[in-house]
């Protein structure tokens, strides 16, 4: 694999590199135009796909930070892309180009203010997993194993004009007018800005290790502060096999079960009791260790969901909130959903429109039991999605609706049924983590 001795960091090496990538995804609809005057418009259509999945993947792994993560969190969304974006964009969670052995040698004197050689007994220059904002390398001192997540340069500053660059994209895309989405875009900001201080996730990890200490079957790793800083997180070396191998290779259905059982509890403990959230869950950031734990990695994006959203968003999970029409519609009026400007008819049209994808996002509360192994759900998931997209009388009201914390929140939720649908262990018990929550009396 290819090693970077340097990121591009100035706001014009990045712009430069953006445009570069947008003149190659130009050319690659200019031949997809030609070849499908020669051959099939669905292999045609497909070749393009790859392409520019590719190409994207190319440019914005060189860039890192905020824009390869953004492949990351689309990676996610792996029922509602074609196949050639998920696979490639996948790469984002663990596996891009790494920095090369002395620029990591250099960041880590900078800002530990010794040599990695001079603080363990032995560091591995060849890094063990590299993602979007760092990569991690192993070392030894004495009997402990460390994981030293070395963050590329550049990356926190870099984040402000990146985002202004992909934000006209995403307007466009969405059909969002100037001003409607500014406070979904700082809502990005900040926590991205929060995932490049490796203080915040320590501090964070070290936290939900004790407050979800109830759920069992799940470890987390050990912080070492004396070894960590803002741009460098050192933590205890965990060992076992990321879940995107695990469920490649597993074929225990038992075993299948019993992690996806974990995961979900883990989650809603955190979604309904917490009120705070793991907010990035791809399989790069859990582990299955020898004893069929779940290993949870990464805290660095943890979102913490006001008393004002939660109280709706939760109720909207209650089933029978779908049900009661006037209910339902002061809920999307407590989450931002309705518009001052809306007019009867466009009020209507949006109650109906977002009742039709709650009804689908939300139908794994609606029983005792869900198996999310279940394509049929996702072709539901992403029918509807692809329905939202191609409505032209959403795009004409040219509104970005709802609270900013629907951001975060629905990635979690989305996140997590894609987990539990590669796992495919069968049926989850729903309410099963409501074991773990405190008692009135306790």
């Amino acid at each position: 694999m290819k090693r970077l001795d340097e990121i591009p960091q100035t706001k014009l090496a990045r712009v430069s590199k953006f445009m570069k990538m947008g003149s190659q995804v130009g050319m690659n609809y200019a031949k997809y135009y030609g070849k499908r005057l020669f051959q099939d418009e669905e292999e045609a259509r497909e070749q393009l796909h790859e392409a520019n999945a590719k190409d994207l993947y190319d440019g914005l792994s060189e860039l890192k930070g905020s824009a390869l993560k953004m492949l990351q969190m689309m990676s996610m969304d792996q029922h509602m892309l074609p196949e050639a974006y998920v696979e490639q964009f996948s790469l984002a969670q663990f596996s891009v180009p790494p920095l090369s052995a002395p620029l990591v040698r250099l960041t880590i004197k900078k800002n530990l203010g010794k040599y990695p050689e001079e603080i363990f007994d032995h560091f591995e220059a060849e890094s063990s997993f590299a993602a979007s904002i760092g990569q991690v390398h192993r070392a030894q001192k004495g009997e402990q194993t460390f994981a030293v997540k070395v963050q590329y340069p550049g990356v926190a500053a870099s984040i402000e004009s990146d985002l202004k660059l992909v934000k006209p994209i995403a307007m466009r895309m969405f059909h969002i007018k100037k001003g409607d989405a500014d406070h979904i875009f700082r809502e990005v900001e900040a926590k991205l800005l929060e995932e490049t201080d490796y203080n915040i996730e320590r501090e964070q990890g070290t936290k939900a290790a004790v407050d979800t200490a109830v759920i069992p079957n799940v470890r987390f790793p050990k912080y070492f502060p004396e070894y960590s800083c803002e741009k460098v997180l050192t933590m205890e070396w965990m060992e076992g096999q990321h879940l995107s191998e695990f469920y490649k290779q597993n074929e225990d259905k038992s075993r299948a079960h019993a992690l996806s059982q974990t995961l979900w509890d883990f989650f809603l403990y955190q979604l309904f009791f917490l009120k705070k959230v793991h907010a990035d869950p791809h399989p790069g950031n859990f582990l299955v260790n020898a004893q069929q734990e779940l290993v949870a990695l990464d805290f660095g994006c943890m979102k913490a969901i006001p008393e004002d959203f939660h109280r709706p968003y939760i109720a909207l999970l209650t089933p029978s909130s779908l049900d009661n029409e006037a209910y339902f519609c002061s809920l999307l009026q407590d989450l931002g959903v309705y518009l001052p400007t809306d007019t009867d008819k466009e009020r209507g049209f949006i109650t109906k429109l977002f009742h039709e994808l709650l009804s689908v996002l939300t139908l794994p509360f609606q029983g005792k039991n869900f198996d999310f192994g279940d394509n049929r759900y996702f072709e539901q998931l992403g029918n509807i999605a692809t329905a939202l997209t191609q409505n032209k009388e959403l795009q004409q009201m040219n509104g970005a609706r709802g609270s900013e914390h629907f951001i975060y929140i629905n990635r979690t939720l989305l996140g997590l049924y894609n987990l539990l649908h590669n796992l495919d262990g069968g049926a989850i018990e729903v309410l099963h983590f409501q074991q773990y929550l405190p008692r009135a009396n306790d």
